[in-house]
């Protein structure tokens, strides 16, 4: 499994050269969310769609 450095390298290398530093960021960003995600599902911290079905309905009251 590579190093964050070697896959923020990564990330960084595959944007085209003229890519804004808003958009490598964006980029990068989302990469982490996706990691913590996939984190959150192997260790069970997942909600059922009915679970979040019930919590949505109570935030818009």
């Amino acid at each position: 499994m590579p190093t964050v450095k070697e896959r923020m390298k990564e990330v960084i290398q595959s944007q085209p050269d003229d890519a804004s530093y808003e958009e490598i960021f964006r980029e990068l960003a989302f990469e982490r969310m996706v990691d913590r995600g996939l984190a959150d599902f192997r260790e069970g911290r997942v909600l059922s769609s009915d679970d979040l079905e019930r919590r949505s309905r109570t935030w818009q009251k």
